[in-house]
């Protein structure tokens, strides 16, 4: 992403923040967004942002990625130190939202708006800590539809982030890492994440190349986190159509019940499947249901599959839970973050030279 935030105006912002050192922490749900919008415009916008931000995933209840409160304007003071938010107006309107978007744009950012080559901007930590401020305009209506349904992977991904960085400063803390497991990890198999002090370690076998990390065995809130690896391999290994393939075959080695009669397996409905960035590497990321082949159980999963060049190896990443009692929505997301801690050797020692230059 172009760096948008030195386009704005910084001395309309310096008024907004009222001095940053006495900056608290947002408040508000992590899912919620306080999307600040006139009346009018937003009856007309409210179809498009729910597509756009309140995507629902499948756990297997559905659960909305994030829901709407809309304000007008008037009412931001009172708001400003929500954990998300969302300014958005069209310009060629002359509501109070697009007079107040015209006044903390400056000159240049407007023309680059007028002209369709801008249209969203953020602002971390606006007026509050942790905190996502996204101000979104274009010419029309109809160009701000439009500008957000071409762009709609980035605003997702502006809201996931933020969260997926709140939660991870709330989890990922000395006290509660399993730093010993991790060590290890590192030693034995050239890669290691953060590990929490309640996972413990089910299976590690050299011989297969397979790791199996598990939180609360045997109960109603049970995670599963499972790294599996492939030396001397091909990124021609990395296919959408692989996935499934891979994966069952795993799971139906290792997650079997204790008499072997049923494993694991990837469920028919709501897989979804794309191209993403993990931590710097091409990646499919597959997110769907497991349930056991005798269709006694099941839940959400979260997988990525990937290439590192340096180890000349494709790993697999994968994090399931089962909580038929519980909302997942969050619970599945703590298990995606924490993926998102891998670390190979290589990285680890280039961080550590770059670090000591």
């Amino acid at each position: 992403m172009k760096n948008k935030l030195l386009l704005l105006s910084l001395v309309i912002f310096g008024l907004l923040l009222g001095g940053c050192s006495s900056k608290r922490e947002a408040v508000g749900n992590d899912d919620q967004i306080i999307v600040v919008a006139d009346s009018s415009n937003y009856s007309q916008l409210e179809g498009t942002l729910l597509m756009v931000l309140s995507k629902t995933i499948y756990t297997p209840q559905a659960e909305n990625l994030f829901r709407l409160r809309r304000i007008n304007v008037e009412e931001l003071p009172k708001f400003n130190k929500w954990k998300n938010i969302l300014i958005i107006s069209p310009l060629d309107t002359k509501t109070p939202t697009t007079k107040y978007i015209k006044s903390i744009l400056d000159t240049t950012v407007l023309s680059l708006v007028k002209s369709g080559k801008e249209f969203d901007f953020i602002k971390k930590d606006l007026w509050a800590r942790h905190q996502m401020v996204l101000i979104a305009t274009a010419p029309t209506i109809e160009d701000l539809k439009n500008d957000l349904l071409r762009n709609n992977e980035n605003i997702l991904y502006y809201y996931k982030k933020a969260s997926d960085e709140r939660l991870k400063a709330r989890m990922f803390k000395p006290e509660f890492e399993n730093k010993a497991l991790a060590d290890s990890l590192l030693k034995e198999h050239g890669w290691t994440m953060y590990v929490q002090a309640d996972y413990r370690l089910a299976i590690d076998s050299s011989k297969a190349n397979f790791v199996w990390l598990r939180r609360a065995m045997n109960t109603d809130l049970e995670r599963w986190i499972f790294v599996k690896w492939w030396d001397n391999a091909s990124p021609a290994m990395l296919s959408k159509d692989s996935v499934e393939t891979l994966r069952n075959k795993i799971t139906a080695q290792f997650y079997v019940t204790p008499d072997n009669s049923a494993h694991v397996e990837i469920a028919d409905n709501y897989l979804v499947k794309k191209e993403v960035n993990f931590n710097g590497r091409f990646a499919i990321f597959t997110q769907g249901l497991w349930r056991m082949s005798d269709k006694s159980m099941g839940g959400p999963f979260v997988n990525y599959l990937f290439y590192d060049k340096a180890q000349k190896r494709v790993y697999m990443l994968d994090g399931s839970i089962y909580a038929p009692k519980y909302y997942k929505k969050e619970i599945i997301q703590q298990v995606d973050v924490m993926l998102h801690t891998f670390k190979t050797a290589d990285e680890i020692k280039a961080k550590k030279e770059k670090k000591n230059k």
